[in-house]
């Protein structure tokens, strides 16, 4: 668990100031926009999520975020509990206040009044294909709902725009290539992406490079379960709308707040994600 859920440390302020601001400012330009709907106290500022590993948007929310609030206001953010185990990801999320993706992570937070930065869709929606580019998609999770509710918070919707674009994503697979590239499925990922990069890339050495054919298929393989091809290579202006926040009375109402509802969490649902999306769809 996370000492100081959403404490952004000396070290990692540097490296979002000094790195992850000017990177994502030459690259995306991102704006951020709405913050006066932030409320006072703990929150879930509920996402839609882009982009395979969504460095760049990730990365421009970060630095608008610290630009914004001097002094920096705690948010922590979800990250897979995977991430905070391997160095140096774990060293850099630990350094920005991120918590595991867990309910125990998320009620830490919230009891602390620290506010709480959620990407429903996961996985699901960050590797959807680029022609699903402003389709928001939770998958039909309803955890972050239940989390909001047991606490009692706010839902605060923020529409993230063209980060989808920065990693253009050809497919979103969960059988194939999870098992056919081994290691996802060994690591517990359900979902992998074939990326433009990540295509590119495996055609070229498979067909350019100057080895052994049993050689090329190994640096192929590398290579599509590396990151790197989920690396924002390609710029895309970037745009993020904060929306009025759905008050839990709103949302919740006649639910049991420990009860295992989920048909009667659909409404919930429903209305977070199309109030996600009309963020999405408005125009700069």
């Amino acid at each position: 668990m996370v000492e100081a859920p959403g404490e952004v440390t000396p070290a990692g302020a540097r490296v979002v100031r000094g790195f992850l601001r000017p990177f994502t400012r030459f690259m995306h330009r991102p704006t951020l926009d709405g913050l006066a709907h932030l409320p006072p106290g703990p929150f879930l500022l509920v996402a839609n999520h882009s982009a395979g590993i969504a460095l760049s948007e990730i990365g421009s929310l970060m630095g608008l975020w610290l630009e914004a609030h001097t002094p920096p206001r705690p948010l922590a953010g979800f990250a897979h509990p995977l991430g905070l185990r391997i160095f140096p990801a774990s060293a850099l999320l630990r350094s920005v206040g991120a918590v595991p993706s867990t309910h125990a992570g998320a009620d830490a937070a919230l009891a602390r009044g620290v506010p709480l930065l959620v990407f429903p869709g996961g996985d699901h929606e960050a590797m959807r294909p680029v022609w699903q580019a402003h389709r928001v998609d939770f998958g039909g999770r309803r955890g972050f709902l239940r989390i909001a509710r047991r606490a009692n918070v706010p839902i605060v919707p923020l529409g993230i725009r063209g980060s989808h674009f920065t990693v253009p994503i050809l497919w979103r697979s969960r059988h194939v290539l999870p098992w056919a590239l081994v290691l996802p499925r060994l690591l517990g990922i359900k979902r992998w992406p074939l990326t433009l990069v990540g295509a590119a890339g495996a055609a070229a050495l498979l067909t350019l490079a100057p080895w052994t054919l049993p050689v090329r298929a190994l640096a192929a393989w590398a290579w599509l379960v590396s990151p790197l091809m989920c690396l924002p290579l390609l710029p895309a202006t970037i745009s993020m709308r904060i929306g009025p926040p759905l008050s839990p009375e709103a949302l919740f109402a006649g639910m049991d707040p420990d009860g295992d509802d989920t048909e009667a969490l659909a409404p919930a649902l429903a209305r977070v994600e199309a109030a996600v999306q009309a963020l999405v769809d408005r125009p700069t």
